[in-house]
Parts: structure tokens; C-alpha cells; sequence
């Protein structure tokens, strides 16, 4: 009887494991491909169940939006010898799409539902060249020389749709679509621009429906194909909610097939690009489960999996180095937050770890810099770490620094100076957290790496004033040559005398511009203040200022409804263009 029992058990899981495409009932985190649109379906219903069940979580309703359709022209960029600032990027030779680009002559700027092509330098010849009006909301843009790729999303419910367009702006006046509209079903999540391949990712929520699972779709020469559920990969994880994570892969310059690859993924991905590899950092229960996606001359293929313990806060958390690759991870076991960072091989395995940084304490920000992580983490006080990587099997804490405020965003100075830009904080009388105040920036010295000081600092404004580059680092301008930093920031004022927990009143948003010096006795030093408000009406966000970049020795400074210029020598005002169409 035992035997004829052990016989049915063992068939009964056999059936289960074949239903399900992969190794269901082992949460073993690898990436699997389903066997057939059945498996997907019963994965969706029996992990989504198991994740209720066991943790409590509802289900996320499904996404009611979504449309399609396209609109548009474009224009030209120009070759010349002029110095110009680009985009704040993460790795060198990998763009990334920015709701602003300039090329060193023109700028291309995301106004409501147009690209707007203006010719910038010399500035007292600032106008508008030629507009690309969209029936869409636009998201980023990439400029390629002569070419403008604009990424866009439509909505009618209950689909939500993304597109790439690419226009030749060799005639700026007349911009003109170079190739049809690329689509991929879902929502606009990241992109990044090698040579001339652009890689666009988008989700699209994953659910069983009236007995069904809608699969993604690609849009190409002008049909929307579905997606085989055979061709989808997935993490043998269960969580409260999924995602259809598309990668596709576009070369602007050819016309040839797209390229793409579909994950099934948990909610909260992450994403980190080198030269050579996408990164997927999908968060599980308290885990981070990694997939590295090989990118060579446009084909992706699925190259390495892993994962490790906790979870990662953005794309700063995470690194490729010298074929390591290098994730720092908050893990919030038994309710207690701690933190990791972990060194992985190329096939995803642990290496070297250093477990359990500053227990009670979360990361606020990270940035690894060559052989040297720096990592700020905050309860009550910022912690700043500097961590050496030259070993990866042993990576190790070499110094740290405690001082009031954290970080948000850290960005290399030099090889021995380092610049944060977070918020100052005040400690609360009693219990163990702080008191958000006014935005801070800071100037680390990590010249001794055992001993990180901070040279200067420099705040902003009281509790509630706010700046784009604490969650947006493309808002970041920043040039050593030239001592130059611009931050766009929301300033409040609180009266004098008050607790640290009252909020200030708003009454000025603009970018402070600063010089900024290692070796100068005012290390960090006020230059001049520009704003695009008019009357004082600090309540239209269509005048604050969300992005500034240089040509030559002139300061443009963008919002939604114009472009103002300075001279970069004393900050005076020499023109500005009116982005709003009148009426």
C-alpha cells in the first residue's frame, strides 16, 4: 500500500512539473522558458495563489490603459567644434534617453506632446526651427547626428502600447520619418543608445482573465505579431503580481529584422547596462534575481542567471567591472533591514560578498567607481562607506564616514573626490530617525580611503525643498573642467524658530548654479540663480526648470514652456525662446 502510494505521489508531481513547462514546486529563481501557452497560464494562476497565500498580498488590478497610432517630421545635427555638455550617463559610450539632447548647434526639447527642434548657438539666433507634434505621450529621445529617435506611448484602454520612431533631421526645418514605428505591447520603462542601436524596454502586465493570458505583441513593417508564449522566459518564483519585460533591439541606421527577447519577471524590475550586457535585477521575496542579456550588433540572447539576498534600489546599485559584476542590496530579513554587496562572475555566480552593512540602516545611494564602491546608507545619521573592490573575492570596508543628511545621488569628481547631492537632516529628539530638511550638496575627500571626509557642503532651502536630481540623475550638470555644477531645485522657507517637522512654504524654483573647486578655499561656491517663473507664480510647474546644459561658454536652462539663455562668465541673461505655441 505505501509503495502504490509513493508511485501516485511521484506521478502526480511528475504531471505538475510537465503542466507547468520547468522545475514548478522548486522556487530555485533560474530563468525557464514555458513549454507551451497552457504552462504560462497555470504558472500566472498557481504562483500569483501560492503568493496570496503565503505572504498576503492582493492582486494588482489590471492596467487600464493604452493606445496607438503615430504623427510626425524632424531635423538635422550639425558637426561642429564647439564644446557642449551631454546627457549625465551611468557608463561611458552607453547613452541614455533624456526628455532633453543637444548636438552642439540645436537642441531637441519634449514640450507636452511635441519634439521641438530649436537652434540654440549662437544664442542670439535662438528659435524654433520645426516642431513634431505627436497624437501620444512622449516619453525620451535620442539624438544620432542626423538622426532624432523619439520613444512614445499610446493608450486606449485596455492595452498600453510603446513605440520607437526615428526621423532624419538632416533638414531641420523639414523633419521626416526615416522608418515605420517600432511597437512593443506596454509600457515605456528604459532604453539605452550603443553606436547605432537603440535597446527599448517595456512591460506589460501578466494575469489570468476571463480564463486567458493576453501575451505581448510586436509592431514591425506595419503588423502587430504576438509573442509566443514557447519564447518567454520566467523567473520559478512566486509573487503577488507579474510582468511581460520586453528587450527589443533596433538599428536606426539599417533597415533590417527586430530583434527582441520576452521575460516573465516579478514586479519592480531594475536594469543596469554595460558596453556588452543588459542586466535585469528582478526583485523576489527579499532576493534580487539576476539575468544577464548579451547584446552583439543587435541580437540579444539570454548569457548568465543568479541572484542574491535583498533587494536593489536603482541602477547605481549595480556595476560591470573587469568581468565582474558588482550589486549592492538592502535586505529587510526578520523586519530588520541590513545591507549587502555582493561580486558575481559573468555566469552570475557570488564570488565575494560583505553581508550585513550597517544593520537598521538602509541604502540611500551607491556608486562603484573602478575598484572602490562608495555607499551611503541612513537611519539617522549618513553613514559613507568606501568599500575596496580590488579583491573580488574579498571585498572589504576600508572606511566610513557619520555625518547629519545621506545622499541621494553620488557622482565622481575626481579619482580622490567625490560629490553628493541628497538632503540635510535634523535628528529627531526621540526615536531613531531624522527630520528630511533642505537639499544638500556635498564634497567627499576619499584621497584616504580609510579615513572619507566631508570637504564642504552646501544646503538648500528648509523641510520640503526638493531637487529632480534626487531621483532623476540626468537632471545633473556637472563639468570639472569648467568647476561647473547646475542643479534644478524647488527651494521652501519655513519661518524662523520652528520644529524641524514643519514643512516651508514654497517661494522660488530654478537651478542654482555653483563653482566648485577640490583645491579652492570655497570648495563649493554659489554662482548665480535662474529661473523661469513669471509673476512670482511658483504654483506653474510648466515654468520649472528640469534640465540645464552648456554650448560653448553659454548656460541653457529648459522647462516645459521655455529656454532661457545666460553667459556662463557672470550668469546675465542673453535671450530666451518661448517653447509654447501662441494662443
Amino acid at each position: 500500500m505505501d509503495k502504490k502510494f509513493t508511485a501516485l505521489m511521484f506521478a502526480v508531481t511528475v504531471f505538475a512539473v510537465l503542466a507547468l513547462g520547468a522545475t514548478e514546486g522548486y522556487e530555485d529563481g533560474r530563468l525557464y522558458r514555458f513549454s507551451s501557452y497552457s504552462a504560462l497560464k497555470n504558472f500566472l494562476t498557481l504562483k500569483t495563489q501560492r503568493f496570496r497565500d503565503t505572504y498576503g498580498y492582493g492582486i494588482v488590478p489590471a492596467e487600464r490603459l493604452v493606445p496607438e497610432g503615430v504623427t510626425s517630421h524632424a531635423s538635422e545635427p550639425s558637426l561642429n567644434a564647439l564644446k557642449y555638455s551631454k546627457t549625465n550617463v551611468q557608463v561611458e559610450g552607453v547613452d541614455e534617453a533624456d526628455i532633453v539632447k543637444t548636438d552642439g548647434e540645436y537642441i531637441y526639447v519634449i514640450s507636452g506632446d511635441e519634439v521641438i527642434i530649436v537652434k540654440a548657438y549662437p544664442p542670439e539666433q535662438a528659435s524654433i526651427v520645426s516642431r513634431i507634434p505627436f497624437n501620444a505621450t512622449l516619453k525620451q529621445i535620442f539624438i544620432n547626428e542626423n538622426l532624432l529617435v523619439v520613444f512614445y506611448g499610446n493608450c486606449s484602454w485596455p492595452r498600453t502600447q510603446s513605440f520607437i520612431a526615428v526621423f532624419d533631421v538632416s533638414d531641420k526645418k523639414n523633419p521626416v520619418p526615416r522608418m515605420e514605428a517600432v511597437g512593443v505591447d506596454g509600457s515605456y520603462l528604459s532604453s539605452r543608445m550603443i553606436g547605432d542601436y537603440v535597446y527599448m524596454v517595456a512591460t506589460k502586465p501578466a494575469y489570468v482573465e476571463n480564463d486567458g493570458v493576453s501575451l505581448p505583441k510586436i509592431y514591425h513593417h506595419g503588423v502587430w505579431e504576438t509573442v509566443s508564449a514557447r519564447e518567454i522566459y520566467y523567473f520559478n518564483i512566486a509573487d503577488y503580481a507579474y510582468t511581460f519585460t520586453t528587450i527589443v533591439a533596433l538599428n536606426i541606421r539599417e533597415e533590417r529584422r527586430l530583434t527582441y527577447e520576452v521575460y516573465l519577471l516579478g514586479m519592480g524590475t531594475k536594469m543596469y547596462v554595460s558596453l556588452a550586457n543588459i542586466y535585469l535585477a528582478n526583485r523576489g521575496n527579499d532576493k534580487t534575481f539576476l539575468a544577464r542579456i548579451r547584446m552583439e550588433n543587435g541580437e540579444i540572447s539570454l548569457a548568465a542567471q543568479g541572484g542574491v539576498q535583498g533587494t536593489v534600489l536603482n541602477q547605481f546599485s549595480m556595476d560591470e567591472h573587469n568581468g565582474y559584476f558588482r550589486i549592492a542590496t538592502t535586505s529587510n530579513a526578520h523586519f530588520m533591514p541590513s545591507n549587502n554587496l555582493y561580486v558575481l562572475d559573468m555566469n552570475l555566480n557570488v564570488v565575494g560578498s560583505l553581508e550585513n552593512i550597517a544593520p537598521r540602516e538602509t541604502i540611500h545611494s551607491a556608486r562603484f567607481m573602478g575598484d572602490v564602491c562608495y555607499l551611503v546608507t541612513f537611519r539617522k545619521v549618513d553613514p559613507f562607506f568606501v568599500i575596496d573592490l580590488s579583491d573580488p573575492k574579498r571585498p572589504e570596508i576600508l572606511g566610513e564616514l557619520k555625518i547629519p543628511g545621506y545622499s541621494d545621488y553620488l557622482h565622481p569628481y575626481d579619482e580622490n573626490h567625490v560629490i553628493g547631492v541628497g538632503k540635510e537632516t535634523v535628528p529627531a529628539e526621540e526615536g531613531s530617525f531624522s527630520w528630511h530638511q533642505g537639499v544638500k550638496i556635498s564634497l567627499f575627500d576619499v584621497a584616504n580611503p580609510c579615513e572619507p571626509k566631508e570637504l564642504a557642503k552646501y544646503v538648500i532651502g528648509d523641510r520640503g525643498s526638493d531637487s529632480p536630481v534626487l531621483r532623476d540623475h540626468k537632471a545633473f550638470l556637472f563639468d570639472r573642467e569648467k568647476e561647473l555644477l547646475v542643479i534644478p531645485v524647488l527651494v521652501t522657507k519655513a519661518n524662523e524658530d520652528v520644529p524641524p517637522y514643519v514643512y516651508g512654504e514654497r517661494v522660488w524654483q530654478g537651478v542654482y548654479v555653483f563653482t566648485v573647486s577640490a583645491t579652492a578655499e570655497e570648495k563649493i561656491s554659489l554662482k548665480g540663480m535662474i529661473t523661469h517663473i513669471e509673476n512670482g507664480d511658483v504654483t506653474n510647474s510648466s515654468y520649472y526648470i528640469q534640465r540645464a546644459l552648456y554650448i560653448d561658454d553659454v548656460l541653457y536652462t529648459i522647462s516645459n514652456s521655455k529656454i532661457k539663455m545666460n553667459a556662463l562668465s557672470d550668469m546675465s541673461e542673453i535671450a530666451e525662446v518661448n517653447l509654447t505655441r501662441a494662443g
